[in-house]
């Protein structure tokens, strides 16, 4: 069998790549909780390290566009992360490991309330985790423990 021909009548050579480096995306982890406290109060939960300590993870984390900071994650050890974006009292988003972008969105309600929305991104579908577990699977898993966060959050939030 003949492959293709260019002009001259000379066989030409194709090839085809595969790009390892080419992952498919996963849907983002978005989850949104309505809390029973002013964006100010909420603000400070989200973008102080004591305020994230209370219900998430202990960190010495700052608000300030590319402050590098660490996330004690318990038997995964220390995660090194640094802060991308700040908009007080409204949106705070930092880089979580190799993979990750982890992004809070505050919204005020007329009543006093305030939508907290979490958006955890980054996820690929055959790229594994610097602890060697798969996007996919970790996703899964952070999706579920996502929801138990934020129920914290929505404790903590009640006592203010």
């Amino acid at each position: 069998m003949q492959g293709k021909l260019d002009l001259t009548g000379r066989e030409l050579i194709t090839m085809t790549t595969h790009d390892s480096s080419a992952s498919t995306p996963l849907p983002d982890i978005r989850q949104t909780a309505i809390l029973n406290a002013p964006i100010s109060e909420v603000w400070k939960l989200a973008s102080t390290a004591d305020g994230l300590a209370s219900w998430f993870m202990k960190s010495d984390l700052e608000p300030a566009e590319g402050h590098a900071f660490l996330l004690e994650a318990g038997p995964f050890g220390k995660s090194p992360c640094k802060v991308t974006e700040v908009q007080p009292p409204n949106r705070l988003a930092f880089q979580w490991g190799k993979d990750w972008l982890l992004t809070f969105v505050l919204e005020e309600s007329s009543e006093g309330k305030t939508a907290f929305t979490l958006i955890h991104s980054g996820w690929k579908e055959g790229e594994v985790t610097e602890f060697g577990q798969s996007h996919a699977e970790v996703r899964e898993r952070m999706a579920g423990g996502w929801t138990g966060i934020l129920a914290k959050l929505v404790q903590v939030a009640e006592g203010l």
